[in-house]
């Protein structure tokens, strides 16, 4: 494979929300996502806004009434997708998100997935708007193959 653009990963995911300057916000606050990028159209709506996590990148913006971009909370709580970040420190992460207002969807709980595999200690979120994130903390790697 070649090279990703200088700054972005492979792979990245958007997400939707009724407010999205809120979000931003209270994902900086709550999760430690640091703001890249944040464009204002002229109705005051995010069009796009780029958040950073170490080397991992989000977008995100306004649904803006478009029916295929909506936030979960439009949606009744339905989500089709669910977000999977690397932390150093779960329980940290967990206490830092609750302060904030996260609805703890699993309380950090460490995952043994046997000695050929590895370690986990991971905890579920829900933000302001219902999106799903799931915080892992790798405890111990698995035996090399």
């Amino acid at each position: 494979m070649k090279a990703t653009p200088q700054g972005w990963p492979r792979i990245s995911s958007a997400l939707f929300y009724d407010d999205a300057s809120a979000a931003i916000d209270w994902l900086a606050r709550a999760f430690g996502f640091e703001v890249r990028m944040r464009v204002d159209g002229e109705d005051g709506q995010v069009k796009h806004a780029e958040l950073v996590f170490g080397e991992g990148l989000i977008m995100l913006g306004s649904g803006g009434g478009d029916p295929l971009r909506r936030s979960p909370r439009a949606l009744g709580g339905a989500n089709t997708q669910s977000l999977c970040v690397v932390v150093d420190d779960a329980d940290a992460h967990c206490a830092r998100a609750r302060a904030a207002g996260a609805k703890i969807v699993m309380e950090p709980t460490t995952k043994d997935y046997g000695a050929d595999y590895w370690v986990d200690r991971t905890y579920e979120a829900e933000d302001l708007e219902g999106h799903r994130w799931w915080f892992m903390q790798r405890v111990r790697d698995g035996a090399p193959r």
